[in-house]
């Protein structure tokens, strides 16, 4: 049988009585994953990090001056739109990413955001009209097959702390 509970803390759990129990009794927690709300997170890092370096590309390629030692000149590139834009999707890459580290496992979110790189590549080819050679697309095409492969694993293999253990 299956209940509803609330922790004191106000979160809901879903419960299953233990098997052979009366209903009053024993109610352990049933895992709950969240798949789903990894991949919408992984999504928007994978959307943020490409969009942000293509525009802090571009700004940075449109800046007249070549940035040194002196700080005026990066304060003057804060200032272009596209640098700006830039800096604002990869600041929201890096806190989605850190939400997505907190539900999957670092060796399930690392290879899968590098996923980033292909579609960086191709914005860099047909947007910013960059020369890409075939050893760069060769790199590619290795980094699509490698996500492929990990993007099949379950992206959590560890048990949080507290958690019970599954029953089998």
């Amino acid at each position: 049988m299956r209940s509803v509970n609330q922790h004191e803390s106000g979160a809901l759990a879903i419960c299953e009585a233990a098997p052979g129990t009366a209903n009053d009794e024993v109610h352990l927690p049933l895992p709950q994953r969240k798949p789903f709300r990894a991949y919408r997170l992984l999504a928007l890092v994978l959307i943020l990090r490409p969009l942000g370096n293509v525009c802090l590309a571009w700004g940075m390629k449109h800046f007249p001056q070549v940035l040194s030692v002196n700080p005026v000149p990066y304060l003057r590139a804060l200032m272009n739109p596209f640098v700006a834009l830039g800096m604002a999707a990869l600041v929201l890459g890096l806190l989605t990413r850190m939400a997505l580290l907190s539900l999957a496992d670092l060796s399930f979110v690392l290879p899968l955001t590098a996923t980033g790189y292909i579609f960086s590549t191709l914005l860099g080819k047909f947007f910013l009209s960059e020369q890409v050679s075939l050893d760069r697309w060769l790199g590619t095409v290795l980094i699509f097959f490698g996500t492929a492969l990990v993007g099949s694993t379950s992206e959590k293999t560890t048990v949080p702390a507290g958690a019970p253990a599954s029953i089998s």
